[in-house]
């Protein structure tokens, strides 16, 4: 009778020691993702409250209705996919259920897709005000327009990553058993071409943005060589590109250029894999962990970039740029400046044509009214 009993101390002896250690391991490994949650949400939220108290913002209209849009995207994102993951550290059975690991799979197909929409939704809107002037101003390219658009993207994105709680794909737990997402190694024929269709989506709004920012970049600096090449002074020059390099113009373009390589940096690896699992036959879980945890990261970067390139700090950054390069080369006068540059104090037509070539025109709607002929004046001169 004496054995029994000692095997049973000895096994609680063992129960005791193993328990704190499964349940330290389980609390680092909770670290990172309650970690994860809270610098998305914080983020976003100061964020948000930033895009929304600043008054010139607000006048940018259709760009930063676009950037708030992608701001309350990641916070939703944040908000409602991380708990579940939190939750499955605490019990491994939150995301067995095969309801929650559908849900789970949607979310994080849902806001991946939406983000890169958003983001390639932000560089046609520049790409329209700055290559395409007119057509910006014809269609009516504003604030209402933005909502609308983020609206269309929300509802076409739903009912498309749906599709696989409607029986076109399945979602499963993935083998780190902390994910659940699509079954990209279904040999069915139409779940195979979901898994594909849905990267080959995410793909081209990866390549159409990559496409518009270089083609808003280029027209940039296109502008930027025609402007010095004309045969004029040096203080006209200087006084031209100031026009068309304001600061509201600059801090667009900056914060696309780094949301995009932020939003593009952190999707590709995961759209990498998509491709990888439908047409490789080895499985690689720990790449697909990696790029899942990469994607996870971007909700966390994005709104620091608003935050950082706010338009009061962007403002103070070019004056200090601009006033270092005053020192060297010492301003004219306003005599002098008459004298080189008339056109740019008497002739507003002149100065409308520069601020509308670099899209300044989106601030200055409410005063300036430009019609086809000044567009066609533009080209002629």
């Amino acid at each position: 009778m004496e054995s029994p009993n000692f095997t049973h101390g000895s096994m609680s002896v063992n129960e005791t020691q193993v328990q704190p250690a499964h349940a330290t391991k389980v609390e680092t490994a909770m670290a990172l993702p309650i970690f994860m949650f809270a610098g998305g949400a914080i983020g976003n939220l100061i964020a948000i409250i930033v895009l929304s108290v600043s008054r010139q913002e607000r006048k940018s209209s259709a760009f930063y209705t676009l950037v708030c849009g992608l701001a309350v995207t990641d916070l939703l994102g944040t908000c409602l996919a991380s708990p579940f993951t939190i939750a499955n550290y605490l019990n491994r059975d939150v995301l067995g259920n095969q309801h929650f690991c559908e849900f789970h799979s949607f979310l994080l197909l849902f806001f991946g897709l939406t983000g890169l929409s958003i983001i390639c939704a932000m560089a046609a809107e520049r790409y329209l005000a700055i290559c395409c002037p007119y057509t910006y101003q014809r269609w009516g390219v504003d604030r209402r327009f933005a909502q609308k658009f983020l609206f269309f993207i929300y509802i076409s994105h739903i009912f498309f990553c749906c599709l696989p709680m409607m029986g076109m794909a399945s979602s499963q737990l993935q083998p780190s058993s902390t994910w659940c997402f699509i079954d990209w190694k279904t040999e069915e024929p139409v779940a195979a071409a979901y898994s594909v269709l849905y990267g080959v989506v995410s793909l081209l709004l990866i390549l159409g943005t990559i496409v518009l920012n270089l083609a808003v970049c280029g027209a940039l600096l296109l502008m930027r060589q025609r402007t010095v090449q004309r045969p004029v002074t040096r203080a006209s020059v200087r006084e031209r590109w100031r026009a068309l390099s304001s600061a509201a113009e600059t801090q667009m373009i900056a914060v696309l250029v780094m949301t995009s390589v932020v939003v593009l940096g952190c999707s590709a690896p995961l759209v990498v894999r998509v491709f990888a699992n439908c047409f490789m036959l080895k499985n690689d879980p720990k790449a697909d962990l990696a790029a899942i945890r990469i994607a996870s990261v971007n909700p966390i970067l994005d709104p620091w970039i608003y935050i950082l390139l706010r338009r009061s700090l962007f403002r103070r950054l070019l004056s200090l740029s601009r006033g270092g390069s005053s020192t060297h080369s010492s301003s004219p006068s306003e005599t002098q400046r008459n004298l080189f540059y008339p056109d740019l104090v008497t002739g507003s037509h002149v100065l409308t044509q520069l601020m509308y070539n670099a899209n300044v025109i989106t601030q200055l709607s409410a005063t300036v009214k430009v019609t086809p002929h000044d567009t066609e004046s533009l080209h002629q001169t």
